[in-house]
This record gives C-alpha cells, sequence and structure tokens, in this order.
C-alpha cells in the first residue's frame, strides 16, 4: 500500500519513512503542502495521506487534505500534530486519525492499518 508522508523536518521524515518502509508500506516522501499536492494528483495510487500539519508553504497539512479530499473524498488522512488542542472539528469520521507529537513510529503504522483496515 502507497503512502504519502508529508513532513517538512527531514529526520522525522525520514525516520518514518523507514519505520512505514519497513513494516511493509511503499512511502512517498514531501516536505511541504504544495509538493504533496503535485504528488497526490500525479498518483492516484496513494491510499493514506499522513501529514504534519505546520508546513512551509502556501499549503499547511489542513488545507492539503481539504484540496486532496475535493477529488479523493474516501482518502484517509493522518494528521501528525505538536498542538492536539487546534484539531477540533476537524475531523471526517472513520477517514481521520490525529497523532500527537512525540510519537513512536509503531504508533503511527498501527494507526494506518486500524484506518484501512489492514
Amino acid at each position: 500500500m502507497r503512502i504519502l508522508l508529508v513532513e517538512d523536518e527531514f529526520l522525522i521524515r525520514l525516520t518514518l519513512a523507514e519505520a512505514l518502509t519497513d513494516a511493509g508500506y511503499d512511502v512517498l516522501e514531501a516536505e511541504s503542502g504544495d509538493q504533496a499536492l503535485g504528488v497526490l494528483e500525479q498518483d492516484p495510487s496513494i491510499r493514506v495521506l499522513l501529514t504534519d500539519i505546520q508546513l512551509p508553504g502556501q499549503l499547511n497539512g489542513l488545507a492539503l487534505a481539504s484540496k486532496a479530499r475535493a477529488t479523493r473524498p474516501a482518502l484517509p488522512v493522518i494528521y501528525m500534530t505538536g498542538r492536539p488542542d487546534t484539531m477540533a472539528d476537524t475531523t471526517q469520521g472513520n477517514l481521520d486519525a490525529f497523532i500527537a507529537k512525540p510519537y513512536l513510529p509503531s504508533q503511527v503504522a498501527a494507526t494506518v492499518r486500524r484506518l484501512t483496515e489492514e
């Protein structure tokens, strides 16, 4: 299964991408919301969007998810944030999950499995 990981902090992105790859996922990476939107538009095989909320560029993680859902309404989104209090009223039921930083990579992999029921 292909996951798009959007994280501007290189070491966090690298560590999480390696952990998800080790868990059996095909991981694409982006460092900004703008870059991620381009990847999403070009690759219909992406099954999960895993995004930090605070991102450089025009699109933060919430705006990225909103734009992605305009064309792919059933896309599961996992938001990673250091400020979970900012997440009120942004859920899409069972398609969204929020992971507070700091987190364990195994926690992220378990959340991917839960959202995709694999």
